[in-house]
């Protein structure tokens, strides 16, 4: 079984909003955690009919810059045909964070 995870970090950017002939929308957003390897990490939105006024709130209320944390879950779909699996982060919440503050050993990295 596949959990949630949490993930903060600062929004580096966020997609145009994809709209399905369903009425199903998507939205893709990447953060940057700040950590010094593999730092950077997308999420995607995706809302069916019945709930993509979220992915609008999602790019109403989010703007690049913003420190946010994540909840996300990892989705994989296997692709018999192609013998293939295909993983994706899907973002299911998101809240603002507040801007981590710098450590000790970060504060003396000073050039003066």
């Amino acid at each position: 079984m596949i959990e949630n995870a949490k993930i903060i970090g600062k929004i580096t950017k966020i997609s145009d909003i994809m709209e399905f002939d369903s009425g199903a929308k998507k939205v893709s957003v990447r953060i940057d955690t700040g950590e010094q390897w593999s730092n950077i990490v997308e999420f995607d939105m995706f809302k069916g009919a019945d709930y993509a006024e979220h992915v609008e709130n999602f790019s109403k209320y989010n703007k690049v810059g913003d420190t946010v944390e994540i909840e996300y879950q990892v989705r994989c779909n296997w692709n018999e045909k192609l013998d293939r699996v295909f993983t994706s982060l899907s973002l299911w919440k998101c809240s603002k964070a507040a801007a981590p503050a710098a450590t000790e050993e970060e504060e003396d990295d000073l050039p003066f």
